[in-house]
C-alpha cells in the first residue's frame, strides 16, 4: 500500500509544485497565513479530486513553514510566528555576511526535518496518536514554561533589561478576558482587543515595522566592508558551505525535529512554542551556549527543524481522533468532510489510503522542495545589498497589508504601528525585541493551560505534579534551569583559575 500511495503522490506533482510555489510566496509575506490562503482557495480544492486536493494543502503548508524563515534571516522579520526564534541567530549571519549560508542552513534544516517527522508518523501513527491523548492540559504548562525560560536566557546578557522586556510581554498578554469568568483585562472598553491582542499585528508591528524604522537609518542592511563583499559576491561555494554544516549537524537537525513533532501532535499548539523550545534545549545542551545570538548555525538550524516538525504533528490529531491540531489543519478537514470522508480511528479501516497518503504526499513534497529552494539561497541573499530607501517602503506597505490580512479589522494596522513604534524604541535602548514577543506569544496559552489544570485539580495546585510524565518533564525543566547556571560557574572558577596560574 505504502509504494502504491508513493508512486501515486508523485503523479500529482501537478498539484504539489503549484502548492509549493504559493505557499513559498506566501510564506516570505509577513501576516499572510496558509489557512488564510486555503480559504480563499476552498472553492478549487472542494471542487478537486480528494487526493489532489489533500496534495495541493500539504504542499502549500509544509512550503509556508519553511519560507517563513527567508525574511527572518534576510531582514530580522520573521515571515510567521514559527520563524520568530529564526531571528536571534539568522540576522546575525546575515549582518556578518553569512546570509547565504542561514538560508541553506534554513532550506536544509526545514525539509530534513519534515521529512523526518513525516516518516516517523507513518511508522508510528498509532503510538503517536496515544501520545495526544495523554498529553494534557498539566504536561502542556511545563512545555510551555521551557520556552518561556528563554526569557532568563536572554536576561543573562542584561538581567534587568531581559526580565523587564519578559514582564512587559506577559502584561501585555494578559490584555482580554480571563480564561476562566471572561471578565475584561486593560481592554480599555475596545471591542477588538477582548480576544487578546491580535499575535500577527504584533509580531508584524515589533518585528517588521520596527526594523523598518531602525533600517531608515543605514544606507543598507549589511554595512560597508568584508561582510558586504561577502553578500555581494555570492557564490555556489557558499551554498555548499551551507550544505557541509548542515550535515555536521545531522544528529541537532533530527532530535530538535522530534520536539516540533511532539508539540505538533497536541492540540492548539502553535510552532511558535515548538520552535522557542527547540532553540532553548538547542542552547541548554551546546557545548558553545555562549555563541548563541551572535550568529551561531545551530540557533538557526534548531527552531527551523522543530517549525518544519510541527507540520506533520498538527495533522495527526485530526486523522487519528477528528480533533484538528491548528487552524491549517481545520481547513483539510472541511475538505475532507466536504467529500463524504469522516476522520477519526474509522477512517484507518475504511480509507487507509487518504489515511496514510496524507503523510506519504508530505514526504514527497519535501523531497521536492530541496532542488528548487537551494538554487534560491543564493539569489535571495542579495536582498540584504537593495538600498533600504527602496526595501523599507516595500515592507511597510506589505507588513501593513499583512496586518489587515489577518482578522480584517482596520484597528490591526494601528496595533502593528504601535508596536512597530515599542519595537523600533526597544531596539535603541537595547532592550530584546524577542524576550518581549516571548511573554506576548506564550503567556496567554500558559495562563490558558495552567487555570485549565486548576479547575479541574479543584484549585488544588498539587495537581500540577499529578501526572508521571508531567514530573518528568518538571524534572528536566529543572535541570535546563539549574545546568546553564552550573555550567556558568564553573566556567567561571576556570577562568580564575587559569588567571592565578598566570607568573
Amino acid at each position: 500500500m505504502f509504494l502504491d500511495l508513493f508512486a501515486r503522490s508523485w503523479g500529482l506533482w501537478w498539484a504539489i509544485w503549484p502548492g509549493i510555489l504559493l505557499g513559498l510566496i506566501v510564506g516570505v509575506l509577513p501576516g499572510f497565513s496558509p489557512q488564510n490562503t486555503l480559504i480563499i482557495l476552498l472553492p478549487v480544492t472542494l471542487a478537486m479530486r480528494i487526493e489532489a486536493a489533500l496534495a495541493f494543502m500539504v504542499s502549500l503548508y509544509c512550503a509556508n513553514h519553511l519560507s517563513g524563515g527567508i525574511p527572518a534571516i534576510l531582514v530580522n522579520i520573521p515571515g510567521s510566528s514559527g520563524a520568530a526564534a529564526t531571528t536571534i541567530d539568522g540576522y546575525q549571519m546575515t549582518k556578518k555576511g553569512k546570509g547565504q549560508q542561514a538560508l541553506v542552513l534554513s532550506f536544509v534544516a526545514s525539509v530534513a526535518g519534515g521529512l523526518i517527522t513525516s516518516v516517523a508518523v507513518l511508522a508510528f501513527l498509532p503510538l503517536l496518536a496515544d501520545l495526544s491523548l495523554r498529553l494534557r492540559s498539566v504536561e502542556m504548562v511545563v512545555i510551555i514554561l521551557f520556552g518561556l525560560t528563554l526569557i532568563a536566557v536572554i536576561a543573562a546578557r542584561d538581567m534587568l533589561k531581559g526580565l523587564i522586556g519578559g514582564c512587559f510581554g506577559l502584561m501585555l498578554g494578559a490584555i482580554g478576558t480571563d480564561a476562566v469568568y471572561s471578565t475584561p483585562r486593560a481592554t480599555f472598553g475596545l471591542l477588538e482587543l477582548y480576544d487578546g491582542l491580535p499575535l500577527v499585528p504584533v509580531l508584524i508591528g515589533q518585528f517588521a515595522i520596527g526594523e523598518a524604522l531602525a533600517m531608515v537609518e543605514e544606507e543598507t542592511i549589511v554595512a560597508e566592508g568584508a561582510a558586504r563583499e561577502s553578500a555581494a559576491g555570492a557564490r555556489w561555494a557558499d551554498t555548499i558551505e551551507g550544505l557541509w554544516m548542515s550535515l555536521r549537524n545531522w544528529w541537532h537537525i533530527t532530535w530538535t525535529a522530534f520536539i516540533g513533532l511532539v508539540i505538533g501532535i497536541l492540540p492548539g499548539a502553535g510552532a511558535y512554542i515548538a520552535a522557542f523550545v527547540a532553540y532553548q534545549q538547542s542552547r541548554l545542551f551546546s557545548k558553545t551556549p555562549e555563541k548563541y545570538g551572535t550568529g551561531h548555525p545551530q540557533g538557526v538550524i534548531a527552531p527551523e527543524a522543530a517549525n518544519n516538525g510541527v507540520t506533520s504533528g498538527t495533522l495527526v490529531p485530526m486523522m487519528t481522533i477528528g480533533v484538528p491540531g491548528g487552524s491549517t489543519a481545520a481547513v483539510m478537514m472541511i475538505v475532507l468532510q466536504y467529500q463524504g470522508i469522516v476522520v477519526g480511528p474509522r477512517l484507518f479501516t475504511e480509507s487507509p489510503e487518504v489515511a496514510y497518503g496524507v503523510f506519504v504526499t508530505m514526504t514527497v513534497a519535501y523531497i521536492m522542495m530541496m532542488p528548487l529552494v537551494l538554487p534560491l539561497a543564493r539569489y535571495a541573499a542579495k536582498v540584504v545589498l537593495v538600498p533600504t530607501r527602496y526595501l523599507v517602503p516595500i515592507i511597510l506597505g506589505l507588513t501593513t497589508i499583512g496586518a489587515f490580512a489577518d482578522r480584517e479589522y482596520a484597528f490591526d494596522m494601528g496595533v502593528a504601528l504601535v508596536f512597530g513604534l515599542i519595537g523600533y524604541i526597544a531596539t535603541k535602548t537595547k532592550y530584546h525585541v524577542t524576550s518581549i514577543l516571548i511573554g506576548v506569544l506564550l503567556g496567554p496559552v500558559f495562563e490558558r493551560y495552567l487555570l485549565r489544570a486548576l479547575r479541574i485539580g479543584q484549585r488544588d495546585p498539587l495537581v500540577l505534579f499529578s501526572s508521571t510524565v508531567g514530573n518528568v518533564l518538571w524534572a528536566l525543566l529543572v535541570v535546563s534551569v539549574v545546568l546553564p547556571i552550573w555550567r556558568d560557574r564553573q566556567l567561571a572558577r576556570r577562568e580564575a583559575a587559569a588567571k592565578e596560574a598566570r607568573p
